[in-house]
Formats: structure tokens, C-alpha cells, sequence
């Protein structure tokens, strides 16, 4: 509402003849009667303010203004000339009724508004009666809170200030409620100061919140407060925005351990629990950067982290046995993150060697299985093949193989008979003694070379002479070393014995 400038002559007039016009007019015209029935009136910024006022009776000729203020600094706020965008009449003339409506009410609009009903003069009009004033008071709701965080996100466990304020409120009495995650949070009592253009104030509170991972998905609520309002103004900071959850970096070999020559590795870079979900991966080999020519984009856990897997693929050749494959992780600008895996290789020759070696041992092994299985066998024949013709010897009748009287020098010599050298054998070649003469054979492990010296008991002769001497070879043939038997009887007929004489040499 543009003010307008004080009309002075009228304000002369007004201090000249306050008390006398009244009464004046009241003389003059004593049915007349202007009321205002507003004492006070409180409206919030931005609304529209009605002021009531009506006339009755009859009145002198003069048009009804509304000024605010009264005495030297006071204002037309409307009358029937002129211009007043935000004022107008609620009800159109012509009527009795001089309501007037203040739209979009400001601060500024704050004060004492009168009703006043003017006599026309010769020169200006002159004040005839008023009324007693209206004082309005504009309270202000609160500007819609405003929730500020860190500048730089910050990393779990650390404790960070977040910002609620508020602006261009009155009155001053104003209440602040933090929430995170709508459980409330104990905070400061606000910082309340007044505005530099106008009567309003405004406000901060500030809360300390230390964060962890799980506040990715947190949220605080600064909640205000104020007379003027009917509920609540809230805002609502979701914790993420001030959080960084730095990643674990590890780096995993498929197959682990060492690999033949030209075998395929996947090397895999896990990027676990980060918050934002923007990573930059890279590869290096022994420090030198590789084309992977694959992104992998992350997924997000039920925890609201994300994780990624990256992987690159080497050939395994024996010259990079030893090599170091490392994963760079750049998270938020900050310095890379990294993990390494090493490639083993095994060389081919030391492989060869061993499967020949392995294979050596084993053919070895059969070899000598086989030697030991033969000889044993051999062995077993040979023992077997003794006892066979041992066996069969011993089984075989016994022969003699007489040979002529041995001679000496040319000249014959008779064996002369020792007597503790002789050997009698029961040389009985009938049926029913022949067992008992394989038995006595048997029964002997030595082979003595004998003279035989036949008796033939058909002849009652003895053999006297050198020439009846005979020799017979005893190889093969066991005789046990009996003791000396008696000289045979010369009544048994049917049995003939021989004088065995070992010749020791």
C-alpha cells in the first residue's frame, strides 16, 4: 500500500477544531453516528485484513477516509479518489457501509487504523467525527525450514553438525525438534535473532550426528514450531547425502594356487560395501597399466551398499610366473584402493621331470616285482627238480657197475680187508627182503666207493683167491654205516652178502 503525503491544511484543521467540530457536528447533526467496532486485530503475512466500519443517520456532506495513525505521521490508507491497489471496498457503493479489505498484509502494514468522516470545507475538508481505532498486529508464519549438512561427505564413525533454520517469522517464540528416523533427538535449545529490514526474526539449531554405515538409509527431520502455524512445518535430510562408505578391495585367483604353462586365470576384483555407487576400476601388471576393455556396473545390497565384481583374464606363460596383478579402486575422488593377486606358473620341465621320474619308479618297482617273482620261481623248480630226482634215485633198484680188479704199476694187487674198515651189506635180492634193503639205502647221506666181495651160498667154496675180488661203484647208492654184523651163516641160502671195504684216500 503506496503511503500518501499528509494533507496539512487538513491537519491544521484537525488540531484547531478537534474538540469544537466534534461538538459541532454533534449539534448539528445528532442522529449521525459512525461506528468501529474493531478494537484489535491480528493477521498473518500474506493474508488479507478486513477493517469494519459503518455510517448511520444523516451527516454532513464529506466523504469517510481511513488513515492509520493519528496526529502528524499519519497515512490514508483509502478513500473514494485516488488509487490503492490492495485496498477496496468490501461492499460497492453507494452504501453505508465503509468496510475496507487489506489484501497480501505485510509486516510493514502493522498498526493503528481509523475510521473518519469528513466535512467538506471551502478549501479542504475538515475532520467531523472518527472512530476509535483498530490496532492490527501482522504475525509472520516461519519460511519452510531448511535442513543443511557437511560440505564433504563424510566416512562412518565420524560425528558431523547438521543445520535446521528458519526465517521472517513473528512473534519471536519459536520450538525446534530434530528426528532421525522418527526418533527424536536431543538438541540445543535455537538460536533466535531479529531480521535487519523488518520485525521478523529468524532462527538456527544446530545437531551433532555421528554416522555409520546404516545410515545409508537414514533420515533426519528438523521439525518448527510457531503460533502462526497449524501444524508443524517439517524438512527432511536424508543422511546419504553427508555419508561416504569407503569399499574392501580383495583379489581372487580362478584356479588359485599354481598353473601349467598356457593354462587361462581369471583374476576377480571384489568391490564390497561402498556408498556412493560410483567406483573407477583399473588394472595394473607388475605396475604397469592394463586394457581391460570391460565396466562392470555395481548392484546394490538390501543394506543400500553397493558391490561390484571386475575380471580380467591372463594366459599363463612361464615368463609371468611371479607376475603381480593389481585392482585400483577410485571411490569419490579419494586415493585408490587396491588389491593384488600374484600368477604362478609351473614350469614344463620340472613338470616332465617328475611324471618321468614318478613313471621311472613305478617301472622300477614292476621290474624288480617281476625279477624276485622270477628267480623265487626259479628257485622252487630247481628245489622241486632235487627232491624229484633225489627221489626217483632212492627209488630205483640197486645196480652195480663191476669193473675189473684195479691194477697198479703194471702188477696186480690184492686189496687186503681191514677189518675195521669193512661194511657188510645184505645184498638179498629176494622179494620179500628188498624193502628192508631200500630202507637201510635210504637211510644214508654218503656215496662210498666199495669192494663187494660176493659170496654165493649155492657154492659151499669160499672165495679165497684175488680174482673173485670185484669192485663195484657205489655212486648214488646210500648205505648207512651200520655197525659190524656177525659173518653170515652159511645155512641161509636164499640170501648172499658182500664185504664192503671204503677205500680212504
Amino acid at each position: 500500500m503506496e503511503p500518501r503525503p499528509p494533507a496539512w491544511p487538513l491537519l491544521c484543521l484537525l488540531l484547531l477544531c478537534q474538540s469544537s467540530c466534534a461538538g459541532v457536528g454533534a449539534q448539528t447533526y445528532p442522529d449521525f453516528k459512525l461506528q468501529q467496532p474493531q478494537s484489535s486485530e491480528v493477521v498473518i503475512k500474506g493474508d488479507t485484513l478486513t477493517l469494519n466500519c459503518t455510517v448511520s443517520g444523516s451527516g454532513p456532506v464529506g466523504p469517510v477516509k481511513w488513515v492509520k495513525g493519528w496526529g502528524s505521521d499519519n497515512q490514508t490508507v483509502y478513500e473514494h479518489k485516488g488509487s490503492f491497489p490492495r485496498v477496496m471496498r468490501a461492499v460497492p457503493d453507494p452504501s453505508n457501509d465503509f468496510t475496507i479489505r487489506i489484501s497480501n498484509v505485510s509486516l510493514e502494514d502493522a498498526g493503528t487504523y481509523y475510521c473518519v468522516k469528513f466535512r467538506k470545507g471551502t478549501v479542504d475538508d475538515v475532520v467531523f467525527t472518527k472512530g476509535g481505532g483498530t490496532e492490527v498486529s501482522v504475525h509472520a508464519r516461519p519460511s519452510v525450514p531448511v535442513v543443511s549438512g557437511p560440505s564433504h561427505r563424510a566416512v562412518p564413525g565420524q560425528s558431523v553438525p547438521f543445520t535446521c533454520s528458519a526465517k521472517e517469522f513473528s512473534p519471536r517464540d519459536i520450538r525446534v525438534k530434530w528426528l532421525k528416523n522418527s526418533t527424536l533427538v536431543r538438541a540445543e535449545p535455537p538460536h533466535v535473532t531479529p531480521e535487519l529490514s523488518n520485525s521478523s526474526y529468524r532462527m538456527s539449531s544446530t545437531l551433532q550426528v555421528k554416522l555409520s554405515e546404516d545410515d545409508v538409509r537414514s533420515e533426519l527431520t528438523c521439525e518448527v514450531q510457531h503460533p502462526t502455524l497449524a501444524a508443524p512445518l517439517r524438512k527432511t535430510y536424508a543422511l546419504h547425502q553427508a555419508l561416504r562408505v569407503p569399499p574392501s578391495v580383495s583379489v581372487v585367483a580362478a584356479p588359485s594356487g599354481a598353473v601349467e604353462v598356457n593354462k587361462t586365470v581369471n583374476f576377480t576384483c571384489r568391490v564390497q560395501g561402498f556408498y556412493p555407487g560410483a567406483v573407477n576400476v583399473s588394472w595394473l601388471e607388475n605396475g604397469t597399466e592394463m586394457n581391460t576393455g570391460n565396466s562392470t556396473q555395481p548392484t546394490e545390497t538390501s543394506r543400500g551398499l553397493f558391490e561390484l565384481n571386475d575380471t580380467v583374464t591372463v594366459q599363463a606363460g612361464e615368463e609371468k610366473s611371479g607376475f603381480k596383478f593389481t585392482c585400483l579402486v577410485v571411490h569419490e575422488d579419494q586415493e585408490p584402493i587396491s588389491g593384488t593377486g600374484i600368477l604362478w606358473v609351473t614350469p614344463p620341465a620340472l613338470g616332465e621331470s617328475n611324471e618321468g621320474l614318478i613313471g621311472d619308479s613305478k617301472s622300477l618297482i614292476y621290474v624288480a616285482v617281476g625279477v624276485v617273482c622270477t628267480v623265487l620261481a626259479l628257485l622252487v623248480i630247481a628245489i622241486l627238480y632235487l627232491i624229484r630226482t633225489k627221489q626217483s634215485k632212492g627209488k630205483s633198484s640197486p645196480s652195480a657197475r663191476l669193473h675189473e680188479p684195479e691194477k697198479s704199476s703194471g702188477t696186480t694187487t690184492t686189496q687186503e680187508s681191514d677189518p675195521n674198515n669193512m661194511t657188510y651189506a645184505d645184498l638179498n635180492f629176494a622179494k620179500e627182503k628188498r624193502k628192508s634193503v631200500r630202507r637201510v639205502i635210504e637211510l644214508s647221506q654218503q656215496s662210498e666207493y666199495a669192494c663187494i666181495q660176493g659170496s654165493n651160498s649155492s657154492s659151499s667154496q669160499p672165495a679165497s683167491s684175488s680174482d673173485n675180488l670185484t669192485y663195484a661203484d657205489l655212486d648214488m647208492v646210500h648205505l648207512s654205516k651200520a655197525p659190524r654184523r656177525p659173518p653170515p651163516c652159511p645155512e641161509e641160502s636164499s640170501s648172499e652178502y658182500a664185504s664192503v671195504q671204503i677205500q680212504r684216500q
